[in-house]
């Protein structure tokens, strides 16, 4: 359910609002207003903003470069200081970055000609001679050019000749080849020189993760602390002024349970307050208020979106499908086992507030429920437990599970065939209390006669399913139920509307209706294939491991074991995903639409 709100109004002189928001801050529990003008023409705002994001950019290079061995965090007021020596650090490796690409490209450009001294080359031009480096193809090399030019090949590679000619200064001639340009450096020269880059680029990156492992916690608490001088500042701003600036206007919204203690506070404040209920047409914020156990699923709605302020919180209501769904994809009591111990031991080891002590609840929750849904047909890690002879487990399947000996045939039913039903009915359950929560919500928000036209189908699909499962039901009682349905879905599904464009309208929507429902029932198959298929993969992994083992009396089992813990691993993996993803998609998309969900709600966010 979706906890109640109250609108607050403030008005506060200007001169105390700055210390009077430091003491609302320390309640903790109004959800401010945003306003539109203001936050993005204040400097200063801008300016905490800009040191956000590059705390927030820092903080990510430093999670990058390592996960554990961070120091405690220290003093806050270094934060700009370690932010500055990450940034001088940074910008060194990526300026001697550039550095090795030049590098690179001289010595390769060097290579094939091997190392000369630079300064003897030039010794032969004071004596009147030029020296000219080429480079052409092998088919284009006339060795002619070596008497007419003194020309000396110094290596050949792939296709392509290098060589050089020596020639009194001066003499001017063309040749079928490239003339080269090379560095002034020597090769020798060259390679020392980047390995001087390499080892100041390792230096920085050393010290980079030096500085990431001493000071990310204090990057952290600085970026924390910023942050809440941030949301302060826009609260500041969310003011509006009135009667000649000498007072601000502020509003937001206060949870009904906490009304208490902040009208205690506002009493003994100097301002005006007014507290007063939702009106239509307000944009309130939206709480969940549900108990231990629907609180768990509140994220799985949150994915989808929050639900407005006036609508049905959906969470109660689909929280044990999707725990049943999910038990039914997974289908194996292994897993399920697995699922719930590891989430077990993890609640044990958790501190107390970690964020993920919910989640770890919520895995726990539909671990137990697969292992609930997976006796049903007894698979354990791709084993059936229902032919162990084990006394409990043949109590259990000949009164709970879907593996039940057959009194006419004497033959243990086959559990697909009940899994398949089980899913089809599952689904039309669903759908139907779907449709019975939209009546409830569209006549709340609405009014009674906005409803009609689903109850008027409710009835249809009441009446039809009656007739095909029940054959003992009057006839006169389904004609009824069908008559009195068709007539509300046909003749007052658009209230305020003539009779005949009812008429019309009611048959389009009776067509969409049909094929609709069709496609929503058969999405719920998808239960039992999921649970079939993990099921199938789990034995084939079983008879992997057995049939692959060598027959050595310790190789065998080791090989056997190593087989069988990497298949079910994998199969585990994916099937968990597959459970997790396709009861999502059921929520969403079969049983929010039935129930007219519209979402949209904005989420409650109390400054504090």
């Amino acid at each position: 359910m979706i906890a109640k709100m109250n609108k607050l109004t403030l008005l506060v002189y200007h001169k105390e609002y700055v210390a009077f928001l430091q003491r609302l801050r320390e309640a903790g529990v109004v959800h401010v207003v945003e306003k539109n003008s203001g936050a993005v023409e204040d400097p200063e705002l801008e300016k905490q903003l800009a040191v956000a994001a590059k705390y927030a950019r820092t903080i990510k290079r430093f999670e990058a470069l390592s996960k554990d061995g961070f120091a405690p965090a220290g003093d806050v007021s270094e934060a700009a200081a370690i932010v500055e020596k990450a940034d001088t650090l940074v910008s060194n490796t990526e300026r001697r970055n550039v550095e090795l690409q030049v590098l690179d490209k001289d010595i390769a450009a060097l290579e094939p000609w091997g190392e000369f001294q630079h300064g003897r080359i030039e010794k032969l031009r004071e004596a009147g001679y030029d020296v000219r480096f080429f480079i052409t193809g092998a088919r284009n090399y006339n060795s002619e050019w070596e008497q007419l030019y003194n020309a000396m090949i110094i290596s050949q590679r792939q296709s392509r000749v290098y060589f050089v000619t020596v020639t009194h200064r001066g003499e001017e001639f063309e040749l079928d080849a490239e003339q080269a340009k090379l560095p002034d450096s020597s090769l020798s020269a060259l390679i020392a020189e980047r390995g001087l880059a390499l080892k100041h680029i390792e230096d920085n990156d050393k010290a980079l993760v030096a500085l990431a492992k001493e000071k990310l916690n204090t990057l952290r608490a600085a970026y924390d602390e910023l942050q809440h001088e941030i949301e302060f500042a826009k609260v500041v701003l969310d003011g509006e002024k009135v009667t000649g600036d000498k007072l601000l206007l502020l509003e937001g919204w206060v949870p009904e349970k906490s009304k208490g203690a902040l009208v205690d506070m506002l009493d003994r404040e100097s301002v005006f307050y007014e507290i007063r209920e939702p009106m239509p047409g307000d944009d309130v914020p939206v709480r969940f208020n549900n108990n231990a156990l629907f609180r768990l699923f509140e994220p799985i709605c949150e994915l989808y979106m929050l639900p407005k302020y006036n609508e049905l919180d959906l969470t109660p209501f689909f929280a044990p499908f999707y725990m049943i769904f999910f038990g039914l994809c997974l289908g194996d009591m292994g897993y399920g086992l697995f699922i719930t111990l590891l989430s077990a031991v993890m609640l044990v080891v958790m501190k107390k507030g970690n964020s993920m002590i919910g989640y770890m609840r919520l895995a726990l929750t539909l671990g137990i429920s697969t292992i609930v849904c997976g006796s049903l047909t007894g698979t354990f890690f791709g084993f059936n437990i229902y032919n162990w002879g084990v006394p409990l487990f043949d109590w259990w399947r000949d009164h709970f599970s879907f593996s039940a000996m057959n009194p006419e045939t004497g033959q243990m039913n086959d559990p697909n065939d009940s899994l398949f039903t089980l899913s089809l009915i599952l689904g039309g359950i669903q759908i139907c209390y779907a449709m019975v929560i939209k009546i409830v919500n569209t006549t709340i928000q609405l009014g009674f006669k906005y409803a009609v036209a689903t109850l008027g189908w409710l009835l249809v699909i009441i009446g039809a399913v009656l007739a095909m499962f029940v054959p003992s039901i009057p006839m006169l009682l389904v004609y009824t139920l069908c008559g009195v349905g068709a007539a509300g879905a046909l003749l007052y599904n658009s209230p305020g509307k003539n009779v005949f464009l009812n008429i019309g309208l009611g048959l389009w929507d009776a067509y969409n209706m049909v094929t609709g429902l069709l496609g929503d029932m058969l999405s719920y198959i998808r239960l039992f294939a999921l649970g079939l298929s993990g099921g199938v993969l789990a034995m084939v992994f079983n008879n992997i491991a057995v049939q692959m083992s060598p027959d050595v009396p310790v190789l065998g089992p080791i090989v056997m074991v190593i087989i069988f813990l990497f298949g079910h691993a994998l199969n585990l993996f994916m099937n968990a995903l597959g459970a997790f993803v396709h009861p999502l998609r059921l929520t969403f998309v079969e049983f929010f639409k039935n129930a007219g969900y519209e979402g949209g709600g904005t989420a409650y966010k109390p400054f504090k």
